[in-house]
């Protein structure tokens, strides 16, 4: 049986009433004073270039809550957070399953629902090793971030829809594809319980082929409460053909380790 997630009233940030008041006045100052539109035009092109900004930068909150680290409460534990995106892939994650075994570790896979569909016994491993399945979104869609609110909704809502459907349970946090949004996602996620997770940094192992300079990202000032970002589905390969994250993945383990730190999920987090 689904452990039901229960939603919450969305509540905007500074940033989205400052926003709708700016709206409110420049449409007020043009019934006032019809001459005054380039200065209303204007303000509200200003405005809706804020809001774009903060949509393309992943770790902001100005447009809602955003996890960026763990609470102070797991991170005082000496916790930190591997996340691991775009999968599961039927040729790496195996292997990633069994480096995290190997060194005792818990990670948080945010899966494509597409992907989660087409591998449903990988997901079912992946759970029952222990780790944990979060949403990616259904298709992973480039254009994701200036989807309107029922394109954005119906691509998280499908992805609950079919993760639960597999693992039988609810996913309590959700990534945007490449961490890109507007201000139209803060109130679906509210709606279906969901809580916005970003990193603290990532090793952008999709596009660099050199695992030690993802290493050294990754790894660079390591501390309780970080969030760190993988990828085991559209991995990029070293120059001798493996993907990036079974090279890197090991050594981080080891530095986590050398650290005195415990990788734990994000749903661990919550408690």
């Amino acid at each position: 049986m689904l452990q039901p997630v229960t939603g919450s009233r969305w509540q905007p940030t500074l940033t989205i009433r400052a926003s709708y008041a700016l709206h409110a006045g420049a449409a007020i100052a043009l019934v006032v004073r019809p001459g005054l539109w380039p200065w209303a035009l204007g303000a509200v092109v200003a405005d809706h270039l804020i809001l774009t900004a903060a949509g393309l930068w992943p770790r902001s909150t100005l447009l809602g809550p955003n996890w960026t680290r763990l609470p102070q409460a797991a991170a005082a534990t000496g916790a930190v957070a591997i996340t691991i995106d775009d999968g599961p892939d039927p040729q790496i994650t195996p292997q990633v399953l069994d480096l995290l075994d190997q060194h005792r570790a818990h990670a948080t896979f945010f899966c494509i629902g597409e992907r989660v569909e087409r591998h449903a016994q990988l997901v079912r491993e992946i759970v029952s090793r222990g780790h944990c399945i979060e949403n990616h979104s259904q298709r992973h869609l480039h254009r994701f971030s200036v989807l309107g609110p029922r394109g954005m909704a119906n691509e998280i809502e499908r992805a609950q829809q079919t993760i639960a459907a597999i693992t039988g349970e609810l996913p309590r946090f959700f990534r945007a594809p490449a961490g890109l949004r507007n201000p139209f996602l803060e109130p679906v996620l509210a709606r279906l319980g969901l809580r916005l997770a970003s990193w603290t940094r990532r090793g952008f192992d999709t596009v660099r082929p050199d695992a030690d300079a993802v290493f050294q990202r990754l790894s660079a000032g390591l501390r309780s409460g970080d969030i760190l970002l993988l990828h085991d589905g559209h991995a990029a390969r070293t120059p001798g053909g493996i993907p990036v994250i079974l090279e890197v993945l090991p050594r981080l383990l080891r530095a986590v380790a050398q650290a005195q730190l415990s990788p734990i999920t994000l749903r661990a987090a919550l408690s």
